[in-house]
């Protein structure tokens, strides 16, 4: 392979991977260097190769930091054998203080190193010049192939790692792939996100093929890769929607100071106006609910409410339970308690369905909100909510049981599940007999059938040959009278032509 076929094939990864070509290069160094050490290597070589792509020369290199240390830890280095690795414990040294480590693959004692360089000290690195004696066999290219392989894999995992982390808690656009038993997997292009259960809309469906946004929440990097987590739930996402679709919100001019969220279902965004002459409720829906509609179909048809924000608990308070009308609220800061009133047709509005509305209201301002009805003779009932269970109920912890009674117990449970055992033998035996009773009464009732219909067929048989004889019996009489008479009619005849011969 010629000088040429390597840089475009350098230059053609870089581009298909998305890699600098200096990464390629290190992996292709580093790919050379396992080669060489698999050939030519020794034990304790601390082994650099440098291969120009310019020119195709290469220069191998043992690289090594220069080390010192007292007489009597030489002497023990010394005795373990300068070639070998050697670690000594400090006695009585405070904690976290690290042991005394001598590596020769990537350590050289002074000593040893002022023979090769005399100048040189302590801490300072000795690079020596190594021969590359003869080509690289077989095997050293196997294993060089093994290496950039390896090494092109993980730069590209981290590249994408880094492209993806930059992302985190923005909106990004992916196509449904499949459904798992973890969650949604979605194709972000380079890469597959996954949209756990918790993260997904409850009401919402999620087709293969179907292209949708997604809020990036983190982006962490495992053993197989990059782990990238996506939500269609999150609160943000109804915020980086507003950024992307209003103008104003996006340039600073309108702040969301709020989200309440109940996802599929709906939400509430509380906005304040940093200039005067800005609506932020108009801003936010739009010329005829166009922004506003974007955002709603974006979710699925989730419906949004949009609070103007106040600074005064009472009037956010008031502004949240839209659309229904306040007619006073009390407030009690220290509690962070308000009693809200309202007239009777509006308590429905007030409170929501299935208390929704009120709630929402409670969590985008962090108050809690009690709703009080006044009646049409001005009469105040206060509403009693639903308690909503927020927190799981702990498993009970079973009783301690003793080892006598626990034997007691399986012996029971033995016992009764032989029971059971025999009950069910019975109900099969029992079963069997009737199915094997009721299959031999069908065949003696085929049979007798059987019988009926031969008898039935031998009596026609009987009547029908009876019928035949009777009329063959008919037959021979009438043919005996008329042989009786043709013989008389004769005999006269002759008679009579006697008669006129004697005359």
């Amino acid at each position: 392979m010629d000088l040429q076929s390597i840089q475009q094939a350098v230059k053609q990864i870089a581009a298909e991977k998305n890699i600098s070509e200096q990464a390629i290069l290190e992996t292709l160094n580093s790919a050379l260097a396992a080669a060489y050490r698999k050939d030519f290597g020794q034990k304790n070589q601390n082994i650099l190769l440098e291969f120009d792509v310019k020119s195709g020369q290469m220069k191998v290199f043992d690289k090594k930091i220069v080390v010192d240390f007292p007489a009597e830890i030489i002497k023990e280095i010394d005795e373990n054998g300068r070639d070998k690795k050697y670690v000594k414990e400090i006695e009585g040294a405070p904690e976290g203080e690290e042991p005394i480590k001598f590596n020769p693959k990537n350590e050289i004692l002074l000593e040893d190193a002022k023979k090769i360089n005399k100048k040189i000290k302590v801490g300072e690195e000795l690079v020596t010049e190594l021969d590359l004696p003869a080509d690289f066999g077989r095997m050293a290219a196997q294993t060089a192939k093994q290496v950039i392989i390896q090494k092109i894999r993980e730069a590209e995992r981290e590249t994408i790692f880094n492209e993806y982390k930059s992302k985190e808690g923005q909106l990004v656009t992916g196509v449904i792939q499949r459904r798992e038993n973890v969650g949604i997997l979605v194709d972000l292009g380079k890469v597959t996100a996954l949209m756990p259960i918790e993260e997904q809309i409850r009401n919402e469906r999620y087709n293969p093929g179907e292209r949708m946004k997604l809020y990036l929440i983190r982006v962490e990097m495992s053993l197989k890769g990059p782990e990238i987590i996506v939500s269609r739930s999150s609160p943000e996402m109804i915020k980086k929607l507003f950024e992307t679709e209003i103008p104003e919100i996006n340039s600073g001019a309108i702040d969301i100071m709020g989200i309440a969220r109940e996802a599929g279902w709906r939400s509430k965004v509380a906005v304040k106006s940093n200039q005067e002459n800005i609506d932020p409720i108009g801003s936010c829906v739009g010329q005829r609910g166009s922004r506003i509609q974007t955002i709603i179909n974006e979710l699925g048809g989730e419906k949004i409410d949009i609070i103007e924000w106040d600074e005064e608990p009472s009037k956010f308070i008031a502004n949240s339970l839209s659309p229904a009308k306040v007619i006073s609220i009390d407030v009690a800061s220290k509690t962070k308690i308000a009693m809200v009133t309202v007239k009777e047709d509006q308590l429905s509005l007030a409170i929501g369905k299935e208390g929704q509305n009120v709630r929402l209201a409670a969590k985008l301002t962090g108050w809690k909100i009690n709703i009080i009805k006044e009646t049409v003779e001005g009469k105040k009932e206060k509403v009693e909510l639903g308690k909503e269970e927020e927190k799981e109920k702990e498993p009970e912890t079973a009783p301690e049981v003793k080892p006598e009674e626990k034997e007691k117990k399986v012996k029971k449970e033995k016992k009764a599940s032989s029971a059971e055992a025999t009950e069910a033998k019975e109900k099969k035996e029992k079963k069997t007999k009737k199915s094997a009773a009721k299959k031999k009464e069908k065949k003696e009732l085929s049979s007798a059938e059987a019988s009926a219909s031969a008898s039935a067929d031998a009596s026609a048989a009987a009547k029908a040959l009876a019928d035949k004889k009777a009329l063959a019996d008919k037959n021979a009489t009438a043919d005996r009278s008329v042989d009786k008479k043709a013989s008389a009619f004769a005999e006269a005849t002759a008679d009579r032509s006697e008669g006129k011969e004697e005359e």
